[in-house]
């Protein structure tokens, strides 16, 4: 049986704790992964390349949407370049649908702001257990500015709750498929 993302709390040791205070939204999903080597950031690369289409299509309907009240328009979840290796990314540097705000081997923090919210996801790789199993978890954090923050999170924190473990199930190169 393959590995599928559960959700989980969020781990002690991760830098996203410091961001917990006064969030309108958290959650963290965590799954198991094969190895150990790659740092935090790799796995999170894959998942995006591996993005279920289903995902793309909701956030091209996203940016659609949210023209229309003066948000950003994001572009997909999967779109990165698939050439430039994990090491290359630099705080401040997109990935994805995200900027990147820190990296380390076992922790990346990204990150979105607009006037309405700001969101960060954290990307922690966990020591491997007493039996030697490694896991991967994500993070999300939303702290909402406005009513139009509340407002825009009422449909995203159901869809969020769908979208998320479908993309952490695909951080094994599309193997999880949804």
């Amino acid at each position: 049986m393959k590995p599928r993302a559960i959700l989980s709390d969020v781990p002690p040791e991760s830098a996203i704790n410091a961001r917990l205070a006064g969030a309108h939204f958290h959650d963290c999903y965590v799954i198991s992964v094969p190895e150990t080597t790659p740092a935090a950031l790799n796995y999170f690369l894959t998942a995006l390349e591996n993005t279920p289409p289903w995902v793309n299509s909701l956030m091209a309907l996203r940016n659609k949407i949210v023209r229309f009240f003066g948000l950003k328009d994001l572009g997909g979840l999967g779109e990165l370049n698939s050439s430039k290796p994990a090491s290359a990314y630099l705080p401040g540097d997109r990935v994805g649908i995200f900027t990147l705000i820190s990296n380390s081997p076992n922790e990346a923090l990204l990150g979105d702001r607009d006037k309405h919210l700001d969101v960060v996801l954290s990307v922690y790789k966990h020591p491997p257990d007493q039996c030697g199993l490694q896991s991967v978890s994500v993070t999300t954090v939303v702290h909402i500015h406005n009513l139009l923050g509340r407002i825009y999170m009422l449909p995203v924190t159901p869809l969020h709750k769908l979208i998320a473990p479908a993309v952490l199930n695909r951080i094994m190169g599309g193997q999880n498929a949804v």
